[in-house]
Order: C-alpha cells, then sequence, then structure tokens
C-alpha cells in the first residue's frame, strides 16, 4: 500500500491533534517529522508520537529526505509564507485556517502553489463534519430547494489565553467566524456579494488587544440570498456550533449544543449536558478531513477544499472586520481589493 510522508509545521494544540491523526487513524499516511519555534515541544511531540526527527523551523524539515507533504499548523499570520516556502519545495500542502491575514499574500501564495504545480488544501474542518456533510448531500438533492436564508452560530466556552492575543493572532472574524464564512459559500452555493457587521468589544481583556468579543455580520449572496453570522468569544456554557439553511421547499437545522441526546428533568429544574471544546465537537471532522486529504494526494486528483476556498473565506473574513471598523456595509468585489485590514499587517 502506498504511503504518504508528512511532516507537520507547528505543534500546537492544533498541529498535535493533525499529528496524532496521522499517526493513529490514516493508515495511508506516516508522520514522518514536525517542526516548531519552540523546540522542545517539537521533540516532545516527535518522541510521544514515533516521528524520525524534529526540527526548529519549517525550512529544515523541508530538507528531510523522504518527505512528500506538509501540514502547516503554525499561527495564522505565517500561514501564507509557509504555503509558498512549501509550495517552492515542491511538497503537497495541507494548510490550516486561515490561508492568509491580507488578501494579497493569499493571492501570493496561491501563485506560488500554482507556479509549483503542487496540490494545496485548507483546513475548513466543518465540511468533513458528519451532519454537515449530509446537509450538504440534501442540499445537491434538492430536499429543501433554493437555499435563501443562511444563519449560523458560533459561541466558544471561554476566551483564549492572554498569550494568544499577545502573539498577534488573527482577530474574530478571521479567528472564529471565517468557519461560518466558509459554510456559508458552500451550503448557499453562492458567492458574498456584501457584508455589514455589528460587534461589540466592551471586554478589556480583549479590547486591549484592537479585538472584539462578539460579532454580528449580515451578509448578501451574489443571486439574492441573505444571512446572519453570530461569533461570540465567552459563553460560559458550552460549546455551541449552530447553523440553519432556509429554502424554497424546506428548513435544514445542523448541530447540536447537547453533546449527547439525554435531557434530565426533575424538581431542580430541566438540565442536559453541553460539548464544551471544539476538539471534541469536530474530532470526527478533523479526522475525516486528513484522511481525506491523503487520499486525494496519492490518488492525484484535486483537493475538495481548495485554495479558491481558503482566499474566499479570508476574503469574507476581511470584509467583515473593515464594516465593523468603517460602520458601514462593504461590497466584496468592489471595496475589499484596493483596502486591507488595519489588523492585517
Amino acid at each position: 500500500m502506498a504511503r504518504l510522508n508528512i511532516g507537520v509545521s507547528g505543534v500546537g494544540i492544533m498541529g498535535k491533534q493533525h499529528a496524532e491523526n496521522i499517526m493513529k487513524a490514516v493508515p495511508q499516511a506516516r508522520l514522518l517529522a514536525v517542526a516548531d519555534a519552540d523546540m522542545a515541544r517539537a521533540r516532545q511531540v516527535a518522541g510521544e508520537l514515533g516521528a524520525e526527527k524534529a526540527y526548529p523551523s519549517l525550512e529544515e524539515m523541508l530538507a528531510h529526505k523522504g518527505l512528500d507533504a506538509v501540514v502547516i499548523a503554525s499561527p495564522g499570520k505565517m500561514h501564507a509564507g509557509n504555503v509558498r516556502t512549501a509550495a517552492a519545495a515542491n511538497k503537497a500542502i495541507f494548510c490550516e485556517k486561515p490561508l492568509a491575514t491580507r488578501l494579497d499574500d493569499a493571492d501570493a501564495a496561491l501563485a506560488a502553489v500554482e507556479r509549483a504545480g503542487v496540490r494545496l488544501q485548507v483546513g475548513h474542518m466543518r465540511r468533513y463534519d458528519p451532519a454537515y456533510a449530509d446537509a450538504m448531500r440534501r442540499i445537491e438533492a434538492g430536499e429543501i430547494g433554493e437555499p435563501v436564508i443562511f444563519k449560523s452560530i458560533g459561541r466558544d466556552c471561554e476566551l483564549p489565553s492572554p498569550s494568544y492575543f499577545r502573539q498577534g493572532n488573527a482577530m474574530l472574524f478571521l479567528d472564529s467566524s471565517i468557519h461560518d464564512f466558509d459554510l456559508a459559500r458552500w451550503l448557499m452555493q453562492d458567492e458574498v456579494e456584501e457584508v455589514q457587521t455589528f460587534a461589540s468589544g466592551r471586554m478589556p481583556e480583549v479590547a486591549a488587544y484592537n479585538d472584539v468579543e462578539a460579532g454580528v455580520v449580515n451578509l448578501r449572496f451574489t443571486r439574492g440570498g441573505i444571512g446572519n453570522v453570530e461569533s461570540f468569544r465567552q459563553c460560559l456554557y458550552g460549546y455551541d456550533i449552530r447553523t440553519e439553511v432556509v429554502g424554497s421547499k424546506g428548513t435544514l437545522m445542523i448541530g447540536s449544543l447537547q453533546q449527547t441526546a439525554t435531557m434530565v428533568l426533575s424538581r431542580a429544574g430541566v438540565t442536559h449536558d453541553a460539548v464544551s471544546h471544539w476538539l471534541q465537537r469536530f474530532f470526527q471532522a478533523y479526522v475525516a478531513e486528513m484522511r481525506d486529504f491523503v487520499e486525494t494526494i496519492l490518488a492525484g486528483r484535486a483537493p475538495r477544499v481548495t485554495g479558491r476556498d481558503g482566499r474566499e473565506a479570508v476574503a469574507i473574513s476581511l470584509a467583515a472586520e473593515r464594516s465593523y471598523r468603517e460602520a458601514a456595509p462593504v461590497r466584496l468585489r468592489e471595496t475589499l481589493r484596493a483596502k486591507e485590514s488595519p489588523l492585517a499587517s
């Protein structure tokens, strides 16, 4: 059986999870090496998972003999540059979202991939979640007719750590809402034409980094559909991801707050459990997307989640941020290409 030799660059929480999935759940893949700026962390993960070697940088890992592909799970602001570097080394690439934090960087990354003739898959894993995948099958089968309204909720249980903000990671729209923007394009089978954003930056621990803790983004699609994306960094009760697609002949409600279907009704009240963490909620999706990436590269076919998909999700996220900053609607095809996000540099 052919096997794909993979290196993982960036082995924080997400990168380590990808490395574990490659090692334990994708028999057609082999975890060859890992890289991280924190060399102690790289050595630890390599030792735990049985990788051949640990490196302090992507560049050094790319020279490892026999390496076929790389998983880029470094901080988001490094993704576009990492993609260009990996493409120049002629490696197949899986890049976590966001593809970039600036639109011109996303375009440069895609140009590098095209020049090198390598394949790039972007990590919008919700497309691989069983509930979302089933919803898409039903939409494609025409069960709800023409999609008309898209509504999505994304609420994290707790704020990211202070170190997350200090590292200069992307603000709410590029970090969190981007998942919903990708789903909007995919499930509505249409492109977003205009956005209008309202946001709240009242928490001092968030506002100190010029970020917001909550956002509501209204969407208008090119064929006349409409949508709404709500994101919140600290709801406290659990990890709450739900989506609704209203069509001309029916409606799909996707996702559930509950981890199990059990509800307890007693004198004390009505209670049920809740999903507590994003890795718990989308564990199956992360495994499925990595399996698909490996099978895609080995089979020589085009990725299901393309570089263009990653680029368009970035474009919507940046437009949403600009709409908030300027307190005005933003049309993607006219305004965004001329003006970049003030936080994206």
